[in-house]
């Protein structure tokens, strides 16, 4: 039995034709399979919450099988709602708009393909999970969570997290209709480099320190952002920590700090092609733990999805705890 997850709004609908596209291959394959369609912003984490919560209790021996049609948000409320990973294996087709992971795991273009490989799937790959603690809460929380239920502490992760500039682009992004615009005449990625200059222009000076897992201390007197990656890509294809590797338990830093915007103007569209470390001020660091501090509260995500703004958080790295039907 296969649980299939159904986001209708990623990518302005694409979610619903593709769903019309894969749903009669299953009943032509006598798949047995039962189908949950998000209505909003926070629908999906309730669904597999509740779902992943009674299989699980009262079927011990049971793996819950899901299959998720949506964007990397999608997938990243998915992981907010499972209760134990160790019995929850996932089939991820992507329908956003960025579909970061997608693109890093080279998963095939015709969403019949992926649902192939998915059914013929006989043992997991294990990758690794990422885990945000928001030491503090600041209590102001983005405008697409307005509608998402209560801010929880901890949230996990499958692509990337940051804080700061990449986040703010981000929020602005999941309220914005001009990306409905874009996405419906394929255009998506615009929309996060559009408003990635306008969120460049208005940027304040922060200052950031980050402390890694064997206690090196990095001070940045003024940071744009910094991004703690699983796999390669954010954003929609910036790849910002190129051969980073999702099973070896590390998470990839990208930071960004003592650098002129003039130059990030320069910097950013080398980062498409993983050629922006050449730049001075954005330099890479691994660890499995990483605490940041930053001198006022900033914009948080977790694969693209913005809850509240923090000035104190931590990420840590689960070493192969994802379990994904490829």
């Amino acid at each position: 039995m296969y649980y299939v997850i159904v986001n209708p709004a990623s990518r302005s609908g694409r979610g619903t034709k593709i769903w019309a596209m894969l749903e009669p291959e299953l009943k032509r394959k006598k798949i047995a399979y039962k189908a949950f369609i998000s209505r909003e912003a926070g629908h999906v984490t309730v669904l597999v919450r509740e779902l992943s919560s009674s299989l699980l209790m009262n079927n011990p021996e049971i793996t819950i099988k899901l299959i998720v049609l949506g964007g990397d948000g999608t997938l990243n409320e998915v992981l907010q709602g499972i209760t134990d990973f160790g019995r929850v294996q996932i089939g991820y087709i992507p329908t956003g708009s960025s579909n970061d992971l997608a693109r890093d795991l080279s998963l095939p273009k015709d969403p019949l393909k992926i649902l192939e490989l998915i059914l013929s799937c006989r043992e997991p790959s294990l990758m690794d999970l990422g885990c945000l603690t928001y030491e503090q809460m600041s209590g102001q929380y983005s405008r697409q969570h307005a509608c998402g239920g209560p801010a929880e502490r901890r949230r996990y992760f499958a692509v990337s997290c940051g804080i700061g500039f990449d986040a703010a682009v981000c929020e602005e992004a999941l309220a914005s209709k001009f990306k409905n615009i874009l996405n419906k005449a394929g255009l998506g990625k615009l929309t996060y480099l559009t408003i990635a200059l306008k969120q460049l222009i208005m940027a304040r000076k922060i200052s950031c320190t980050i402390t890694l897992t064997d206690h090196r201390v990095i001070t940045l007197p003024r940071f744009l952002f910094v991004a703690g990656m699983i796999h390669q890509y954010e954003g929609g294809g910036f790849k910002f920590c190129p051969g980073a590797d999702p099973g070896d338990g590390l998470i990839d830093l990208c930071a960004v700090g003592n650098i002129p915007k003039w130059l990030i103007l320069l910097a950013l569209p080398t980062a498409f092609s993983g050629k922006h470390y050449r730049f001075k001020g954005i330099e890479r660091y691994g660890a499995s733990r990483v605490r940041l501090k930053t001198s006022a509260p900033l914009w948080v995500h977790t694969d693209g999805e913005v809850t509240m703004k923090s000035n104190c958080i931590v990420m840590t790295c689960e070493k192969k705890k994802l379990q994904l039907l490829l």
